[in-house]
């Protein structure tokens, strides 16, 4: 399915713009959307299995042999071939990257139970994309089916979604990813405030994380994609639905859809305004209770 218009943060220049984009490859081959943000790095590198003898750098034609990196690469800018070796290694680099986030995660939601007594995260899965919906998405894109071309057009193939209870969870959430000082914000995409046709909401970053060889360092994307409980269920039966139509479900059902993603804001709504009235009545108790005692402490003096 064609993604509608959303809005697109270009988080590296601080600004936000509205994008009309009718498809993903559109949104990713824009300008200063996605890949021309991207860390540089000073040249072309070859990579030639997780522990080469000689790393080439295509910069003002020197060439370091066995000298230590300690400047991160882009993924995609390593240069792969096309075998099973290639493919491994590739996997075993987003694999690291999964690890890396996931545990940034789960340390903030600890560091928040900590702090305020209180989890914002009800889950978290992780998946590696499976190699035939890659492809699938490599020709929706017009791109053939290679490695380098998996590795700079397909940004989700490492992929992280964090299930929230509450939608100012998700804001929260992400404002503390977002300030992780070795993780590199590409791309936000808030479909909660400006929702796909469909009805998705979801909150997506696009993120690079450094991934410590023995070697080098290596930035690898992951996607991350935050939403509530409620937004998860519809999602997930959404996903349902469209992949035993290929993408073509009826109108009627497409209807129903956009109507019960309807509902799920309200309930989302619902149970934030819900939420707050219980901590607005137990703020208000403990307050009672302190009076209280100020109250007993003062007659017994």
């Amino acid at each position: 399915m064609p993604n509608p218009p959303g809005i697109w943060y270009n988080v590296r220049e601080g600004k936000s713009e509205h994008e009309s984009k009718t498809d993903a490859h559109a949104c990713m081959r824009r300008p200063g959307a996605i890949h021309e943000n991207a860390p540089a790095s000073p040249g072309s590198r070859r990579f030639s299995g997780l522990l080469p003898e000689r790393i080439a750098i295509n910069d003002k034609g020197r060439h370091l042999e066995g000298e230590h990196m300690d400047k991160p690469v882009a993924l995609g800018e390593v240069t792969l071939g096309e075998g099973v070796d290639s493919w491994n290694t590739i996997i075993f680099l987003y694999n690291s990257a999964l690890k890396e986030v996931r545990t940034k995660v789960e340390i903030l939601n600890d560091e928040f139970q900590q702090v305020h007594q209180y989890n914002p995260i009800e889950y978290i899965k992780s998946r590696i994309k499976a190699p035939e919906s890659i492809v699938k998405k490599l020709k929706r894109y017009g791109y053939d089916s290679s490695i380098d071309n998996m590795v700079n057009y397909i940004n989700d193939i490492a992929g992280i979604r964090i299930v929230c209870s509450f939608t100012s969870d998700i804001y929260r959430l992400a404002e503390m990813i977002g300030k992780q000082n070795d993780l590199t914000v590409i791309s936000v995409k808030d479909y909660i405030r400006h929702p796909k046709e469909s009805g998705y909401k979801s909150y997506h970053m696009l993120v690079t994380v450094p991934i410590f060889l023995s070697d080098r360092i290596i930035d690898t994307k992951v996607e991350i994609q935050i939403r509530t409980m409620a937004m998860d269920f519809w999602a997930s039966l959404e996903h349902k639905i469209y992949y035993k139509f290929e993408g073509n479900a009826p109108e009627y059902i497409s209807k129903d859809l956009r109507e019960c993603a309807e509902i799920v804001s309200m309930l989302d709504a619902k149970m934030l305004s819900l939420n707050e009235a219980i901590l607005e009545a137990k703020a208000a108790q403990e307050a009672e209770l302190l009076r209280e005692e100020k109250d007993r402490a003062d007659k017994e003096k």
